[in-house]
């Protein structure tokens, strides 16, 4: 049996036990971030400049703030026990100052809230005042990290998602590395896979089936533009070239399932390589060995990268090093916490992590698996299963 989406029972506990993550005296909660809005509430839409917000009262009721627009979609795809519009944006009277009004009406106008930004976030040229100008009269705690550690801790069955989306994300690199061949360009190798792969998801997950995400559609597999010596660039960008034998290559993979995503990096090598890739991709799976020794609930999340770094110094590689370790994630791409010397949180059981420490050495080529792994008591389990090693990565010439 398929996995099945986040239930309205789990989403609505999500928003009583939020007030467990916040000081004792806060009142309510006012979120305008969006996947926070889907997290506590269900409803996952494409943020426009029409502010949209969710209001969480103590004791779990919520409220939807929504453009008129959106509100037969709020109220098919949301499971707020409560649904308000207004007419547009900007308005007459600005949709921040309704949504104080609305407040005020509520008995919240001097209440203590807790938001994740003072009001809604600059996107597609949308501007207007923040939360507290419009408020005045409210205490306003402004507390993004409470609704990051509860997002952080996934639950089983987040979890069971998450391994979903790991089945396509491996299914579409499978057909990535199959069809990669000298000569052929990334844009149709990757366009081929993941129209596969995407067509092999939605038929074996059903009519029901939703992505729900708004980083991913379907299971995908990409290059990034990193082949050959621009793959020594964490984030190229993609420029359609065409495979050429001796290429390094570092790919990504994953797929959108009711809202959760996975990650799948590996880096192969076009032909048979040279003693130098070699060397280089041994230092990643050495580097990559490291970090998961390293995962356990109760550890800092900067003990990890320590350890990574060490190796880097010990081996005299830090001219090679260009990012942290990995991230947690699972609605979003990059979730918090981060594997980062600079992050003190403690790792806790049930967090979702990529592991994907990388070496990039210019004019040669860039050096990274990723992995997306699963924090427990004693350790780690590693949840994605494609191969790792060298062998199994070599994209044959004929």
């Amino acid at each position: 049996m398929t996995a099945q989406p986040v239930s309205s029972a789990e989403r609505a506990a999500r928003a009583t036990s939020l007030f467990e993550h916040l000081p004792a005296q806060i009142d309510a909660a006012v979120l305008f971030d969006d996947q926070f809005i889907q997290y506590y509430s269900g409803f996952a839409f494409m943020p426009t400049e029409r502010p949209i917000a969710l209001v969480v009262l103590r004791g779990g009721e919520r409220h939807l703030f929504v453009p008129r627009l959106e509100r037969e979609h709020a109220e098919q795809m949301g499971e707020a026990e409560v649904v308000l519009d207004y007419a547009e944006y900007p308005g007459r009277l600005h949709p921040m100052h309704q949504l104080a009004q609305y407040l005020i009406e509520r008995g919240l106008g001097s209440a203590q809230l807790a938001i994740d930004h003072d009001g809604y976030p600059p996107v597609m040229g949308y501007y207007g005042p923040t939360f507290g100008e419009s408020l005045r009269t409210a205490t306003i705690h402004r507390r993004p990290e409470a609704f990051d550690h509860q997002m952080s801790l996934k639950s089983e069955a987040e979890v069971r998602l998450i391994e979903e989306s790991i089945v396509w994300g491996n299914r579409a690199h499978q057909l990535l590395q199959r069809y990669t061949r000298v000569g052929e360009s990334e844009h149709t190798v990757e366009a081929r896979a993941t129209k596969e792969a995407t067509e092999a998801m939605t038929q074996a997950l059903g009519p029901s089936y939703r992505g729900q995400n708004r980083w991913l559609s379907g299971a995908v597999a990409l290059y990034r533009g990193q082949i050959g010596p621009a793959s020594a660039l964490p984030h190229a960008t993609t420029t359609g070239a065409h495979f050429q034998a001796g290429d390094i290559l570092v790919t990504g993979a994953g797929a959108a399932v009711w809202g959760y995503l996975s990650e799948l990096e590996r880096t192969m090598v076009m032909g048979e390589p040279s003693r130098e890739q070699e060397q280089y991709f041994q230092h990643m799976l050495n580097l990559q060995d490291i970090a998961f020794a390293a995962v356990r609930a109760g550890v800092t999340a900067a003990s990890v990268d320590q350890a990574v770094q060490a190796y880097f110094a010990q081996e005299g590689l830090q001219a090679y090093w260009r990012h942290h370790v990995g991230h947690s994630l699972g609605q979003r791409i990059h979730e918090s916490p981060f594997l980062d010397i600079g992050d003190d949180r403690i790792l806790e059981a049930g967090m979702v992590l990529t592991i994907e420490p990388g070496l990039y050495v210019p004019g040669l080529g860039g050096f990274r698996h990723s992995d997306t792994i699963l924090v427990t008591a004693t350790g780690m389990k590693c949840l994605t299963d494609y191969p790792r090693d060298l062998e199994s990565l070599i994209i044959p010439i004929s």
